[in-house]
């Protein structure tokens, strides 16, 4: 990707009554889904840009979305404290997991589609996807699990705490493999699709880890005005995206971390960021109740 490929928006969807904390695509790219502060989760057409139905069950904000590989299953965690599962085709509610006792702030589903993982105050759920048992209950010393996520092999599962450490985990055993001490605060991470790279937030920063060795390879200075609340990295390895505080989003290459494009449009902070399964189409959504999708005219 080059400094000269333009970025833009082709939809801007809205329907949301409130904040957008959380966006994920569907293995297709075909379909969006968004949680927000409405308590609602809304399933959108990518290509028309239009809302295909919303899905209302939860009593709390919606703060995470997760979708199979499969393209089947739904997941969403709420300030509730209890994760839905839906069928994402036809919305279908399937059941509501409980278990945990403060804010389920972040959901993933494993790549073989028969785990899901959730964060939340001081522990980390393992759970049966289909069958909806919880065989496991990982506790942390943090106060807050901010963000947990499998890596694209399956092999490791990493998790984000609010105290700035990062810790990776075996999925199968919920033994830790090692921590890495991330500073300050880390909102967000993200594994690089061969699993050997792990991006995290650190305020206006983003830092690079890699994940054999747990060794720092490289900070990015964003120049974000304002924290770093998401990001997401591009399926072919390419690129890393970041959403702000500031309202801006900053596309940057991963190997180099050269600042390829800034995105703006939104009116207020962006929460969350999402890539394609085509690395060419970007969503983000925030505080603005609005979801904005980007394309590269590049091909």
């Amino acid at each position: 990707m080059q400094n000269n490929q333009p970025w833009r928006c082709v939809y801007t969807l809205t329907g949301h009554s409130n904040t957008i904390y959380a966006i994920a695509f569907s293995p297709d790219g075909q379909t969006l889904s968004s949680g927000s502060r409405d308590t609602t989760i809304k399933l959108w057409d990518v290509s028309k840009g239009q809302l295909i139905r919303t899905l209302c069950w939860h009593t709390g904000w919606v703060l995470s979305v997760a979708i199979s590989a499969d393209g089947q299953t739904l997941a969403s965690g709420s300030a509730d404290t209890t994760i839905n599962l839906w069928h994402l085709s036809t919305g279908k509610w399937l059941r509501t997991l409980t278990g945990h006792s403060g804010w389920v702030l972040s959901v993933a589903i494993s790549p073989d589609g028969q785990k899901l993982v959730s964060g939340s105050d001081k522990v980390i759920k393992l759970w049966e996807l289909v069958a909806g048992t919880l065989p496991r209950t990982i506790l942390v010393r943090s106060k807050t699990v901010s963000s947990v996520v499998f890596s694209p092999d399956g092999q490791i599962l990493a998790s984000s705490d609010d105290d700035g450490t990062i810790n990776l985990w075996n999925p199968s055993t919920g033994r830790l493999l090692y921590s890495i001490d991330g500073g300050v605060m880390v909102n967000a991470i993200a594994f690089s699709p061969d699993a050997q790279t792990l991006a995290a937030d650190s305020n206006t920063c983003i830092k690079l880890w890699d994940v054999t060795t747990g060794k720092l390879l490289r900070t990015i200075s964003t120049d974000h005005t304002d924290s770093v609340g998401s990001i997401a990295i591009s399926p072919d390895g390419g690129a890393i995206a970041t959403g702000s505080y500031d309202k801006t989003i900053k596309i940057w290459h991963l190997g180099t971390g050269e600042l390829i494009h800034t995105l703006t449009g939104h009116s207020e902070a962006v929460r969350s960021v999402a890539f394609s399964p085509d690395p060419h189409t970007l969503a983000s959504a925030g505080e603005d109740k609005t979801i904005k999708i980007w394309r590269c005219d590049y091909q």
